[in-house]
């Protein structure tokens, strides 16, 4: 597998997954009879983020890792959904974005060097490192957490859900 197999698809898959929670957490709000802002504001802990920028730092993500791979520009996005379709929305156009890359984008992914906005002068990771120890951990870290909120406040979730569907052949 290559870069490209472990990144694109991956997050594409997770996202078609994401925006399907976003459905199920509408119908729980309308079934509970509970404001959906609810859902949109709760959070695991005092200090970690709401639901809201759980899945608005989980699409950045799933930009940044490919876009940083193949050096191609991503739109900006700056922040502001409020509403469960305004999320869905923003998953859509990183779904969007997604369908631009192609295999050969990622040829010269694994030795590019990625410098991250933190990094100190002269910092770098290489392509591979980046996208397997830092990108993709932390795309799933807030991935998993959005799940855990949407859980933890009644949505009838359960770890197919999370998985998706699986590519089994016969």
């Amino acid at each position: 597998m290559d870069l490209y197999d472990f990144t694109v698809p991956q997050l594409a898959k997770t996202l078609r997954n994401l925006d399907r929670w976003l459905t199920l957490a509408q119908k729980h709000a309308e079934t509970a009879q509970v404001p959906v802002e609810n859902l949109l504001q709760a959070r695991l802990a005092p200090d970690q983020f709401m639901f809201v920028r759980q899945v608005q730092v989980a699409c950045d993500n799933a930009k940044f890792i490919p876009g940083r791979l193949a050096a191609k520009p991503w739109d900006p996005h700056p922040d502001t959904e409020t509403t469960l379709e305004q999320l869905r929305e923003r998953i859509a156009s990183i779904q969007q974005y997604l369908e631009t890359f192609t295999r050969e984008d990622f040829e010269d992914a694994a030795e590019r060097k990625i410098k991250l906005p933190w990094m100190q002068e002269g910092q770098w990771l290489r392509g591979e490192d980046y996208a397997i120890q830092f990108g993709l951990p932390n795309f799933y870290f807030h991935v998993v957490t959005a799940y855990a909120i949407l859980r933890h406040k009644g949505v009838a979730l359960g770890k197919n859900d999370f998985i998706g569907g699986l590519p089994i052949n016969e």
